[in-house]
């Protein structure tokens, strides 16, 4: 019977369904007589087996037989195009659907406007939209998708409006096309926001929602939102996603708890090379080195194969503790022993694991011996060690580069001044002050933050506008008494204003990431550790001042600054003093 044209065409379609495309290529290949319907089915099955490019083919070979495509053949091959975002073929497909009057199909329409927004051209994508004579919730779907994707938000944000002004239910592609739009341009809150109204309106979050949404909680550093998100994930058995478990693990790592990450990263049953490459980079942001090439071990003792993430990953781990050979001999295995060319980002991890280690000459011949040409990275890795390791020469040299590459940048202005001020290079400072002034660059103001309950708490440098700003200094001053008991002594060199020591020593009280500190821990509420973030790189004297309140109020405090997180136990840091 296999010469039945409509034995044939459902055996395809069968086939297609589940998955098999040698088997429907069988039946295929095998009928004597092949009608718009069996052309169809074979073309959509590669399609929807993930073979864009030979369901295309099918598409071809069909127009070459003298068979006429219909409606349903069209909207079937036109997700090909999205998905090889083929806008030359896409552009045919809309034509040879305008000369034979498919425009009043809906289906037709819909997989245009899809493979437009696809292809970003938003504006064909628009004009589709706006002719289609009744308009499904795909065909929204579509152009939302279109606009944000396009970076078009309000576009996006208004067409979603008049979508539920019209009376058009949203689906739950809708929702996440608008909260992973929201995520893609930097809206996090209002991502929040919509998750809420989402879930509100009687819809549940799915696989995709989740990854989308989870690194809001990193943005914001909101641990408790991340918490509340990963209990979701466990009561409605999405742990076995590989791409949300994932998720979960960079969002508690983000978030400042490593543990939280170690134990999801555990208990997930498959891990693929994303997955490896999150829990070493998320050991890398806090510090932990000899951690991250035990990872990296592990990962290929599993059979896993390391990509460029993970080597950037690992390099990261070996400059922030100080594992200056490890890093070296990393490097010099990635093309000869995994196949992987070391590019720029890998040159420039090189670069930050001798400045670190106080190897700056190296550091320096390392960046001329280049390969290509030095980014930003590169000579940042070096300026930054060299406020460290006060080598004015070699900060001179890097700020100047970097006022090349990237001549907007405040904190390259600021780095070199700094570096000035604490050699007592008054004149040097000016004129690298007024260069900032003259290309109209502002310093970035540093302020510090935290989360007490459902609120976050936002400091500045002698911030006083706190309801508790009254019991915070007072508290400092206590503390202050107790540490220089203790042998503190205050590191007036971070102080880069030319006054008398028993100014700079009160002014180095008021900065924020101390007043966040101070507000944590009279703000506990029985927890064991306070976590506090920073815009910019830590103060070297906050930092010492830190590490002292840790062991005088016996917790732990985490600090999360520009470049990576600080753990303060028992007066010490995890960076070992190279913060």
């Amino acid at each position: 019977m296999i010469s039945d044209v409509f034995l044939g065409n459902a055996l395809i379609h069968a086939y297609g369904k589940c998955k098999c495309t040698e088997g429907a290529r069988r039946v295929f290949d095998d009928l004597v007589v092949k009608d718009v319907v069996s052309w169809t089915c074979m073309s959509s099955c590669y399609v929807n087996c993930g073979l864009p490019r030979q369901g295309l083919a099918v598409f071809h070979e069909m127009g070459r037989n003298g068979v006429k495509p219909n409606s349903v053949t069209v909207s079937s091959i036109l997700p090909a195009c999205s998905e090889l975002k083929d806008l030359k073929s896409g552009r045919a497909i809309h034509g040879f659907a305008m000369r034979h009057e498919m425009m009043e199909n809906v289906f037709v329409c819909s997989a245009l406007v899809s493979m437009y927004a696809r292809c970003l051209s938003v504006k064909p994508a628009r004009l589709v939209f706006d002719l289609m004579p009744h308009r499904d919730v795909v065909s929204w779907n579509g152009v939302l998708t279109a606009y944000f994707t396009n970076k078009e938000y309000e576009k996006g944000l208004a067409l979603f409006s008049q979508m539920r002004s019209k009376g058009v239910k949203a689906d739950e592609a809708t929702w996440n096309a608008v909260i992973g739009g929201c995520m893609e341009n930097g809206q996090t809150e209002e991502a929040v926001e919509m998750l809420r109204k989402m879930q509100s309106m009687g819809f549940k979050p799915n696989q995709i929602t989740i990854s989308s949404f989870l690194p809001a909680c990193s943005i914001l550093e909101s641990l408790r939102m991340g918490k509340e998100v990963h209990c979701y994930v466990f009561r409605h058995w999405l742990v076995w996603d590989l791409t949300t478990l994932t998720a979960v693990v960079y969002m508690y790592a983000k978030c400042g708890d490593l543990n939280l990450s170690r134990n999801v990263f555990g208990m997930m049953h498959r891990k693929d090379v994303v997955a490896w490459n999150t829990m070493i980079i998320a050991n890398a942001m806090h510090g932990n080195g000899k951690e991250v090439l035990l990872l990296f071990e592990s990962m290929l003792q599993s059979g896993m194969r390391p990509n460029s993430v993970t080597f950037t990953g690992v390099l990261s781990g070996c400059s922030h503790s100080r594992l200056v050979e490890e890093g070296l001999q990393i490097f010099n295995s990635m093309g000869r022993d995994h196949q992987v060319e070391p590019d720029a980002n890998h040159y420039a991890c090189m670069v930050d694991v001798f400045s670190r280690a106080g190897r700056l000459d190296e550091a320096y011949e390392f960046i001329q011996r280049m390969p290509m040409e030095p980014t930003a990275s590169a000579w940042g890795a070096l300026l930054g060690a060299c406020r460290v390791y006060k080598n004015v020469e070699l900060a001179k040299v890097s700020a100047s580069k970097l006022f090349e590459i990237e001549p907007n940048n405040p904190g390259n202005y600021v780095s070199l001044f700094n570096i000035l001020v604490t050699a007592k290079l008054w004149s040097e400072a000016s004129k690298a002050r007024i260069l900032m002034k003259e290309r109209g660059i502002t310093k970035t103001p540093g302020c510090s933050w935290l989360q007490v309950g459902n609120r976050v708490y936002t400091f500045v440098v002698g911030d006083k506008n706190n309801m508790e700003s009254d019991k915070i200094y007072g508290f400092l001053d206590e503390l202050d008494e107790k540490m220089k008991l203790a042998g503190y002594k205050p590191d007036t060199d971070y102080v880069l204003q030319d006054v008398d020591q028993e100014e700079k020593a009160a002014s180095l009280c008021s900065h924020s990431e101390r007043l966040a500190v101070a507000f944590g821990i009279l703000n506990l509420n029985g927890q064991s550790s306070i976590r506090v973030f920073k815009n910019l790189r830590i103060c070297g004297d906050c930092h010492s001042v830190i590490k002292y309140i840790s062991k005088v109020v016996g917790m732990t405090i985490i600090v999360r600054d520009s470049l990576r997180f600080h753990h303060f136990r028992n007066g010490n840091c995890s960076c070992q003093d190279l913060w």
